[in-house]
Protein backbone atom coordinates (compact mmCIF):
# COMPACT_ATOMS: atom_id res chain seq x y z
CA UNK A 1 0.00 0.00 0.00
CA UNK A 2 1.36 3.01 -0.93
CA UNK A 3 1.67 5.45 1.88
CA UNK A 4 0.05 8.48 0.38
CA UNK A 5 -2.78 8.32 3.03
CA UNK A 6 -0.22 8.95 6.00
CA UNK A 7 -0.26 12.01 6.20
CA UNK A 8 -4.26 12.23 6.26
CA UNK A 9 -4.24 9.38 8.72
CA UNK A 10 -1.91 10.87 10.75
CA UNK A 11 -4.30 13.69 10.87
CA UNK A 12 -7.62 12.15 10.94
CA UNK A 13 -6.17 10.68 13.89
CA UNK A 14 -5.83 14.37 15.62
CA UNK A 15 -9.34 14.98 14.82
CA UNK A 16 -12.24 14.66 17.63
CA UNK A 17 -12.73 10.53 17.30
CA UNK A 18 -15.48 8.78 15.50
CA UNK A 19 -14.86 10.30 12.11
CA UNK A 20 -16.04 7.33 10.46
CA UNK A 21 -19.05 7.44 12.29
CA UNK A 22 -19.57 11.03 11.18
CA UNK A 23 -18.76 9.86 7.59
CA UNK A 24 -21.97 7.21 7.97
CA UNK A 25 -23.98 10.47 9.36
CA UNK A 26 -23.34 12.09 6.23
CA UNK A 27 -21.01 14.72 7.31
CA UNK A 28 -17.98 15.69 5.25
CA UNK A 29 -14.26 14.81 6.63
CA UNK A 30 -12.60 17.86 7.61
CA UNK A 31 -9.76 16.95 4.95
CA UNK A 32 -9.48 16.02 1.09
CA UNK A 33 -7.45 13.75 -1.22
CA UNK A 34 -5.15 16.69 -2.34
CA UNK A 35 -4.00 17.78 1.49
CA UNK A 36 -2.37 14.24 1.52
CA UNK A 37 1.30 14.36 0.25
CA UNK A 38 3.68 11.36 -0.14
CA UNK A 39 5.90 10.32 2.57
CA UNK A 40 7.35 6.52 1.15
CA UNK A 41 6.07 3.67 1.45
CA UNK A 42 4.10 1.33 3.80
CA UNK A 43 3.05 -2.20 3.65
CA UNK A 44 0.80 -4.33 6.34
CA UNK A 45 0.77 -7.97 6.56
CA UNK A 46 -2.03 -9.61 8.13
CA UNK A 47 -0.94 -11.87 10.75
CA UNK A 48 -4.05 -15.12 11.21
CA UNK A 49 -4.35 -18.15 12.85
CA UNK A 50 -5.09 -19.68 9.62
CA UNK A 51 -2.89 -22.57 7.95
CA UNK A 52 -1.59 -21.65 4.53
CA UNK A 53 -0.71 -25.21 3.77
CA UNK A 54 -4.27 -26.78 4.23
CA UNK A 55 -6.10 -23.62 2.25
CA UNK A 56 -5.93 -21.52 4.73
CA UNK A 57 -8.38 -23.49 7.00
CA UNK A 58 -8.96 -21.48 10.45
CA UNK A 59 -6.53 -22.83 13.78
CA UNK A 60 -7.83 -22.21 17.22
CA UNK A 61 -6.13 -23.08 20.40
CA UNK A 62 -3.09 -21.46 22.73
CA UNK A 63 -0.93 -19.06 21.96
CA UNK A 64 1.51 -21.11 24.02
CA UNK A 65 4.30 -18.83 22.58
CA UNK A 66 3.31 -15.22 21.25
CA UNK A 67 6.70 -13.21 20.33
CA UNK A 68 6.28 -10.20 17.91
CA UNK A 69 8.81 -8.38 15.94
CA UNK A 70 10.20 -6.05 18.37
CA UNK A 71 8.78 -2.42 17.25
CA UNK A 72 11.07 0.53 16.27
CA UNK A 73 12.11 3.13 14.18
CA UNK A 74 15.76 3.47 12.89
CA UNK A 75 17.29 5.46 10.24
CA UNK A 76 13.93 6.12 8.16
CA UNK A 77 12.45 2.90 8.91
CA UNK A 78 9.70 1.97 11.09
CA UNK A 79 7.95 -1.34 12.77
CA UNK A 80 4.83 -1.49 14.25
CA UNK A 81 2.73 -4.20 15.58
CA UNK A 82 -1.62 -3.44 16.51
CA UNK A 83 -2.18 -6.55 18.22
CA UNK A 84 -5.00 -7.32 20.59
CA UNK A 85 -3.81 -10.97 21.62
CA UNK A 86 -1.12 -12.33 24.22
CA UNK A 87 0.92 -15.41 25.24
CA UNK A 88 -1.16 -17.78 26.60
CA UNK A 89 -4.29 -16.24 25.38
CA UNK A 90 -6.75 -18.65 22.98
CA UNK A 91 -7.62 -18.67 19.70
CA UNK A 92 -11.37 -19.77 19.23
CA UNK A 93 -13.64 -20.60 17.17
CA UNK A 94 -16.03 -17.60 17.95
CA UNK A 95 -14.22 -14.27 16.52
CA UNK A 96 -12.06 -13.86 13.42
CA UNK A 97 -8.45 -15.19 13.35
CA UNK A 98 -6.55 -12.05 13.34
CA UNK A 99 -3.25 -12.44 15.56
CA UNK A 100 -1.95 -8.62 14.24
CA UNK A 101 -1.26 -6.01 11.78
CA UNK A 102 2.21 -6.15 11.72
CA UNK A 103 3.13 -2.62 9.55
CA UNK A 104 6.30 -1.52 8.39
CA UNK A 105 7.32 2.20 6.33
CA UNK A 106 10.12 3.36 4.83
CA UNK A 107 11.36 5.63 2.44
CA UNK A 108 11.13 3.13 -0.68
CA UNK A 109 9.32 0.43 -1.40
CA UNK A 110 12.54 -1.65 -1.32
CA UNK A 111 13.45 -0.88 2.17
CA UNK A 112 9.85 -1.18 3.32
CA UNK A 113 9.90 -4.71 1.87
CA UNK A 114 13.07 -5.91 3.36
CA UNK A 115 12.04 -5.01 6.70
CA UNK A 116 8.38 -6.42 6.40
CA UNK A 117 10.67 -10.14 5.44
CA UNK A 118 13.21 -9.28 8.46
CA UNK A 119 10.01 -8.64 10.88
CA UNK A 120 8.51 -11.63 9.95
CA UNK A 121 11.29 -14.03 10.22
CA UNK A 122 11.63 -13.05 14.00
CA UNK A 123 7.72 -13.26 14.44
CA UNK A 124 7.62 -16.30 16.66
CA UNK A 125 4.53 -18.04 16.81
CA UNK A 126 3.80 -21.44 18.79
CA UNK A 127 0.74 -23.56 19.62
CA UNK A 128 -1.61 -22.87 16.76
CA UNK A 129 -0.85 -22.85 13.04
CA UNK A 130 -0.31 -19.16 11.39
CA UNK A 131 0.20 -17.55 7.95
CA UNK A 132 3.89 -16.00 8.82
CA UNK A 133 5.53 -18.54 5.89
CA UNK A 134 3.09 -17.72 3.39
CA UNK A 135 3.44 -13.86 4.14
CA UNK A 136 7.31 -14.22 4.43
CA UNK A 137 7.02 -15.71 0.86
CA UNK A 138 5.33 -13.14 -0.67
CA UNK A 139 8.01 -10.80 0.63
CA UNK A 140 10.39 -12.91 -1.50
CA UNK A 141 8.35 -12.75 -4.63
CA UNK A 142 9.71 -11.45 -7.87
CA UNK A 143 6.25 -10.00 -8.75
CA UNK A 144 4.91 -8.94 -5.25
CA UNK A 145 8.85 -6.99 -5.34
CA UNK A 146 8.42 -5.39 -8.63
CA UNK A 147 5.02 -4.25 -7.49
CA UNK A 148 3.28 -5.84 -10.88
CA UNK A 149 0.37 -6.86 -8.35
CA UNK A 150 -3.45 -7.62 -9.56
CA UNK A 151 -6.24 -9.36 -7.40
CA UNK A 152 -5.13 -12.72 -8.88
CA UNK A 153 -1.79 -12.40 -7.49
CA UNK A 154 -2.60 -15.28 -5.57
CA UNK A 155 -3.84 -17.60 -7.11
CA UNK A 156 -1.84 -17.10 -10.63
CA UNK A 157 1.41 -17.00 -8.18
CA UNK A 158 0.46 -20.00 -6.22
CA UNK A 159 -1.80 -22.29 -8.32
CA UNK A 160 -1.14 -25.46 -6.63
CA UNK A 161 -1.82 -23.76 -3.12
CA UNK A 162 0.53 -23.35 -0.42
CA UNK A 163 3.68 -25.76 0.07
CA UNK A 164 6.09 -22.80 1.11
CA UNK A 165 8.78 -20.82 -0.02
CA UNK A 166 11.25 -22.33 -3.12
CA UNK A 167 14.64 -23.60 -0.98
CA UNK A 168 16.98 -21.99 -2.91
CA UNK A 169 20.82 -22.64 -2.61
CA UNK A 170 21.02 -19.02 -0.79
CA UNK A 171 18.60 -19.94 1.74
CA UNK A 172 19.94 -23.56 1.93
CA UNK A 173 23.74 -22.30 2.25
CA UNK A 174 22.19 -19.70 5.21
CA UNK A 175 20.19 -22.06 7.34
CA UNK A 176 23.61 -24.69 7.51
CA UNK A 177 25.54 -21.85 8.89
CA UNK A 178 22.68 -21.21 11.35
CA UNK A 179 22.25 -24.88 12.44
CA UNK A 180 26.28 -24.77 12.75
CA UNK A 181 26.07 -22.45 15.13
CA UNK A 182 23.14 -23.60 16.94
CA UNK A 183 24.72 -26.82 17.53
CA UNK A 184 28.53 -25.41 18.55
CA UNK A 185 26.91 -23.27 20.83
CA UNK A 186 24.69 -26.48 22.66
CA UNK A 187 28.26 -28.35 22.06
CA UNK A 188 30.82 -26.14 23.72
CA UNK A 189 27.99 -25.70 26.88
CA UNK A 190 28.07 -29.75 26.89
CA UNK A 191 31.73 -29.43 27.43
CA UNK A 192 31.52 -27.35 30.56
CA UNK A 193 29.74 -29.91 32.19
CA UNK A 194 31.28 -30.33 35.40
CA UNK A 195 32.67 -34.30 36.94
CA UNK A 196 33.26 -35.79 33.45
CA UNK A 197 35.48 -38.92 33.73
CA UNK A 198 39.10 -38.24 32.45
CA UNK A 199 39.29 -38.44 28.82
CA UNK A 200 35.81 -38.99 28.62
CA UNK A 201 34.72 -35.65 27.66
CA UNK A 202 32.02 -34.61 25.48
CA UNK A 203 33.56 -35.54 21.80
CA UNK A 204 34.09 -32.56 19.51
CA UNK A 205 34.43 -33.08 15.60
CA UNK A 206 35.54 -30.32 13.50
CA UNK A 207 34.18 -31.69 10.35
CA UNK A 208 30.22 -32.04 10.71
CA UNK A 209 27.71 -32.73 8.56
CA UNK A 210 24.20 -30.90 8.48
CA UNK A 211 21.03 -32.67 7.51
CA UNK A 212 19.27 -29.75 6.21
CA UNK A 213 15.53 -31.64 4.93
CA UNK A 214 15.86 -33.99 1.69
CA UNK A 215 19.81 -32.33 1.64
CA UNK A 216 23.08 -32.99 3.39
CA UNK A 217 25.62 -30.52 3.52
CA UNK A 218 29.44 -30.97 4.92
CA UNK A 219 30.77 -27.94 7.03
CA UNK A 220 33.67 -27.17 9.29
CA UNK A 221 33.67 -25.42 12.66
CA UNK A 222 36.62 -22.23 12.56
CA UNK A 223 37.41 -19.90 14.72
CA UNK A 224 34.43 -18.23 12.79
CA UNK A 225 32.56 -19.91 13.92
CA UNK A 226 33.06 -19.47 17.41
CA UNK A 227 33.34 -15.69 17.40
CA UNK A 228 29.76 -15.94 15.22
CA UNK A 229 28.50 -17.96 18.65
CA UNK A 230 29.49 -15.69 20.51
CA UNK A 231 28.54 -12.26 18.68
CA UNK A 232 25.20 -13.38 17.87
CA UNK A 233 24.34 -13.83 21.96
CA UNK A 234 21.60 -16.67 21.57
CA UNK A 235 21.34 -19.33 24.28
CA UNK A 236 19.58 -22.67 24.04
CA UNK A 237 15.51 -22.06 24.16
CA UNK A 238 15.72 -18.89 23.04
CA UNK A 239 12.72 -18.53 19.74
CA UNK A 240 14.63 -16.51 17.91
CA UNK A 241 18.30 -16.42 16.61
CA UNK A 242 19.71 -13.24 14.94
CA UNK A 243 23.33 -12.35 13.57
CA UNK A 244 24.85 -10.82 11.37
CA UNK A 245 26.80 -13.74 9.14
CA UNK A 246 28.59 -11.30 6.99
CA UNK A 247 26.20 -10.39 4.42
CA UNK A 248 23.80 -8.75 6.90
CA UNK A 249 21.82 -9.11 9.75
CA UNK A 250 19.83 -12.89 9.44
CA UNK A 251 16.94 -13.51 11.58
CA UNK A 252 15.53 -16.87 12.08
CA UNK A 253 12.84 -18.54 14.25
CA UNK A 254 14.43 -21.85 16.14
CA UNK A 255 12.26 -25.00 17.70
CA UNK A 256 13.93 -27.51 19.25
CA UNK A 257 13.29 -30.97 18.06
CA UNK A 258 14.79 -34.29 18.75
CA UNK A 259 18.34 -34.10 18.51
CA UNK A 260 18.07 -30.71 15.97
CA UNK A 261 16.11 -28.06 15.42
CA UNK A 262 13.08 -26.79 13.01
CA UNK A 263 14.54 -23.42 11.02
CA UNK A 264 12.06 -21.20 9.60
CA UNK A 265 13.15 -18.14 7.45
CA UNK A 266 12.22 -16.57 4.54
CA UNK A 267 9.08 -18.73 3.85
CA UNK A 268 10.77 -21.70 4.29
CA UNK A 269 10.34 -24.27 7.32
CA UNK A 270 12.80 -27.02 7.73
CA UNK A 271 14.14 -29.25 9.97
CA UNK A 272 17.98 -29.60 10.69
CA UNK A 273 20.00 -31.77 11.99
CA UNK A 274 24.06 -31.80 12.92
CA UNK A 275 25.93 -34.61 13.06
CA UNK A 276 29.66 -35.90 13.28
CA UNK A 277 30.96 -37.72 9.92
CA UNK A 278 30.38 -40.99 11.86
CA UNK A 279 26.61 -40.22 12.96
CA UNK A 280 25.67 -38.77 9.43
CA UNK A 281 26.61 -42.46 7.97
CA UNK A 282 24.49 -44.27 10.00
CA UNK A 283 21.79 -41.83 10.18
CA UNK A 284 21.39 -42.02 6.42
CA UNK A 285 20.73 -45.38 7.07
CA UNK A 286 17.36 -45.02 9.18
CA UNK A 287 14.26 -46.13 8.09
CA UNK A 288 12.19 -42.49 6.82
CA UNK A 289 8.91 -42.75 8.62
CA UNK A 290 5.44 -43.28 6.41
CA UNK A 291 2.87 -41.18 6.94
CA UNK A 292 -0.86 -42.74 8.20
CA UNK A 293 -2.92 -43.85 5.36
CA UNK A 294 -6.13 -42.15 5.92
CA UNK A 295 -8.19 -42.52 2.66
CA UNK A 296 -10.41 -44.93 3.82
CA UNK A 297 -11.26 -42.18 7.00
CA UNK A 298 -13.61 -39.79 7.08
CA UNK A 299 -11.85 -36.54 8.57
CA UNK A 300 -12.85 -32.60 9.64
CA UNK A 301 -10.13 -30.37 8.96
CA UNK A 302 -11.91 -27.79 11.65
CA UNK A 303 -14.38 -28.06 14.24
CA UNK A 304 -18.10 -28.64 13.88
CA UNK A 305 -21.40 -29.55 14.75
CA UNK A 306 -23.31 -32.73 13.45
CA UNK A 307 -26.82 -31.49 12.98
CA UNK A 308 -28.20 -34.36 11.13
CA UNK A 309 -26.70 -37.41 9.17
CA UNK A 310 -29.21 -37.82 6.02
CA UNK A 311 -28.94 -41.37 5.96
CA UNK A 312 -30.47 -44.31 7.07
CA UNK A 313 -29.32 -47.96 7.53
CA UNK A 314 -28.60 -49.79 4.64
CA UNK A 315 -27.89 -46.75 2.26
Amino acid sequence: MRSSLVAITSALARESGGLMIRAAAGEKLPLKQADGKLNGWSIESRVYAEDPYRGFLPSIGRLVRYRPATESSVNGVTVRNDTGVYEGGEISIYYDPMIAKLCTHAPTRAEAITAMASSLDAFYIEGIQHNVPFLSAIMENPRWQSGALSTGFIAEEFKGGFTGHEITPEITATLAEVAMILDHIENRRKRLINGQMTNHGVNFAVERIVSLGKAWIPVNVTEETGALADACGWVPGQPVFSCDLGQGLVTVQVKKILNGYRLSYRGVVLDAHVYSGREAELAKLMPVKVAADTSKKLLCPMPGLVISISAVVGQ
